[in-house]
């Protein structure tokens, strides 16, 4: 029997289509492997191919040469740009403002050949301290309002080139899909008093049926109301409403659970295309009391069509207890 199920931080409903049930091996979809490409524009040696990086971890060498580890370069075709004032105006009943803001490629590694799945814990964490350092860099610009992480991986779900990167987008607006979370989680806090994230943090972790992997630090969750297959939540344990806040010993543990979970999804869905993006809090609010920040991973293995986008309506064929059985049972590499 089909299920409707409401997401309890935005009140978005999904369905979960039992009838239309699907076990990992009835995806059909695209294997996401590195073929290697020799005029890679993020491969050493070809720094000059990027803009100037203004940021790189490194072991040799000076900047914008070989010997890198990790680099975070300025989008050569970026969404928004840094230069300008944020103009707002109106037309008569619509807004715009001037398309100011940032957006930075992160190489997370030099090695073509690599996932992210297939890079040590240290380069993954290293990807993390990038993603630190640079909104405590970006968030001086008073312009900016909200920082959104993400990595596209694979072609279908977005990336261009596939030499493993991340994204960072600065804006001057706070994104409505965020401001949804932090409404909805505002809203439950005015009313219970608790952030909605411990307390799902504190409640999957009792009943364990969607919990894929767990730690000191971290719990990696089915959502119980997950738009798509095999979607899966990382959540802090303890409250904490901005990333660049995480301290160390979490830090590192983070790249293992990323790590982990990435190693879970290659085995089970056999390396497919994915999108993973990391909410936090606005860059210029102090601790949120209410919102926690939290890592979305979700593999591209369904399509949005006419009736996702009509109702705001997912359809998933995959109940979230299922998925988190098949990647808690795949084990740990």
């Amino acid at each position: 029997m089909p299920e409707l199920r409401k997401d309890p931080v935005t009140g978005r409903w999904v369905i979960i289509s039992t009838s239309r049930a699907k076990r990992p091996s009835d995806f059909v979809r695209e294997t996401v492997r590195p073929k290697g490409v020799r005029s890679c524009p993020f491969c050493p040696g070809n720094e000059a191919k990027t803009p100037p990086e203004v940021l790189a971890y490194r072991r040799e060498g000076g900047p914008n040469q070989p010997g890198w580890t990790l680099r975070v370069v300025p989008n050569k075709f970026p969404a928004l740009r840094v230069e300008g004032d944020l103009n707002r105006q109106g037309e008569g009943l619509y807004d715009k403002m001037s398309g100011v803001g940032a957006h930075e490629v992160i190489i997370e590694t030099p090695e073509h050949m690599q996932t992210l799945a297939d890079v040590p814990e240290k380069a993954i964490e290293d990807v993390f301290w990038a993603f630190r350092d640079r909104i405590l860099d970006l968030r001086k610009d008073r312009r900016l309002r909200y920082i959104i992480l993400f990595k596209n991986h694979g072609e279908a779900a977005g990336a261009s080139l596939e030499h493993t990167h991340s994204q960072l987008i600065a804006l001057p607006v706070v994104p409505k899909r965020v401001q949804e979370e932090i409404t909805g989680a505002r809203r439950y806090y005015d009313f219970k008093e608790r952030c909605i994230y411990c307390d799902i943090v504190h409640s999957e972790a009792q009943t364990g049926t969607r919990v894929v992997l767990e730690t000191d630090h971290f719990v990696a969750v089915a959502p119980y109301a997950p738009r798509f297959p095999f979607e899966t939540w990382i959540i802090p344990r303890p409250h904490l409403s901005h990333f660049e806040e995480t301290a160390a010993p979490a830090m590192h543990n983070l790249a293992w659970v990323v790590r982990a979970l990435l190693r879970k999804i290659d085995r089970v869905l056999e390396c497919p295309p994915y999108n993973a993006v990391i909410h936090t809090s606005p860059i210029q609010e102090g601790a949120l009391p209410h919102y926690h920040w939290h890592i979305e991973v979700i593999p591209k293995l369904t399509k949005v069509a006419g009736f996702e986008w009509g109702t705001g309506f997912y359809i998933n064929p995959t109940p979230p207890e299922e998925a988190a059985k098949f990647l808690r049972d795949a084990g740990l590499a």
